[in-house]
């Protein structure tokens, strides 16, 4: 009797995007943001997105984005008044109550106001990003809320803060499991089963391993952790998997790096793409893919939240997953 299991279905994405055409796309948008005084930079990054999702094929079909320039316009406007109001009602404080004391008072409520607003912001901006993406005309989705995500955030950082960061692979699996677990393509859910406790070993390596490889250890944790994300990821029947290595993950960010460096920045849409090939190439959907199951979900998702998350810049600090 032949008891040989039979290969699991793999389903890659590929990437179509092309450095020139970003490239092109970036500088008409820097051209008009100068001219409009910074106002079109909403549609900018609504066009850059917009293009990235176009040229993303899985399963041959491609991905859109839906989103629009105005709404982003419309919710910088809402968080600029409130940053506004806020940060005039400290200066006021301040002015009123000079000293040590009222000014080390105002930076505490500073620093509990923006720490309270990163997980409202991951939370809105993901709600948002996965609202406005598509594939098969079928909408992502994302039901977390802030509340439940600040419970989850806000003291996780501050145990990874007082145990000088030794409790951060709990937190961050936490944060993933929370994440993923909320977030849906129509009416199925992805399903997550991590354990912080699997990663601590390989972080507390790569904290020891700092000093003696001067950092570049991080690149083969980086590389680890992402296949252990995604190989305990699955969505229905299907389950996903990654073949991120340390060596391809470190070549491609010293490349980038010198791209960057030598083009003065010139090159970054090219690093775009680089970034979202290498990816593509490195992801993988194991098992069977059937999507006529799958109803449409859609959930109004207001673009509040991801108008925080880029005023606190937390794209830059890679604290918005997606």
């Amino acid at each position: 009797m032949d008891t040989t299991v039979p290969p699991q279905e793999a389903h890659q994405p590929s990437f179509h995007g092309d450095g020139t055409m970003l490239f092109g796309i970036t500088l008409v948008n820097l051209l008009l943001s100068i001219v409009t005084l910074g106002i079109y930079y909403f549609w900018g990054k609504t066009r850059v997105r917009a293009y990235t999702h176009s040229q993303m094929e899985f399963d041959g079909d491609r991905f859109a984005y839906h989103g629009t320039g105005m709404e982003l316009l419309l919710a910088a406007i809402k968080v600029i008044l409130l940053i506004f109001i806020g940060g005039g009602a400290v200066a006021l404080y301040q002015t009123r109550n000079p000293g040590i004391v009222p000014a080390l008072a105002s930076a505490v409520v500073i620093s509990a106001f923006l720490l309270l607003l990163t997980p409202i912001a991951i939370v809105g901006s993901r709600r948002y990003r996965l609202s406005r993406a598509s594939w098969r005309g079928i909408r992502f989705s994302f039901e977390g809320r802030a509340r439940e995500f600040a419970r989850i955030f806000i003291p996780g950082a501050l145990l990874s803060f007082l145990t000088l960061g030794l409790y951060y692979p709990f937190f961050h699996n936490t944060m993933w499991h929370y994440l993923i677990t909320r977030t849906y393509f129509g009416s199925q859910p992805f399903a997550y089963d991590g354990r912080g406790i699997d990663q601590f070993g390989r972080y507390l390596l790569a904290l020891l391993l700092t000093i003696p490889t001067l950092g570049i250890y991080w690149f083969w944790y980086s590389a680890w952790r992402h296949r252990y994300y995604w190989n305990h990821t699955s969505w229905g029947d299907t389950r996903l998997r990654s073949t991120i290595y340390g060596g391809p993950w470190f070549r491609l960010w010293v490349v980038n790096i010198l791209l960057a460096a030598f083009t003065l920045g010139l090159a970054v849409p090219w690093i775009v793409v680089r970034n979202i090939r290498f990816l593509c190439n490195h992801v993988a959907v194991l098992g069977p893919l059937d999507v006529s199951v799958i109803r449409q979900q859609a959930a109004p998702a207001p673009a509040t939240g991801e108008a925080i998350a880029d005023f606190l810049g937390l794209d830059i600090f890679g604290l918005v997953p997606s």
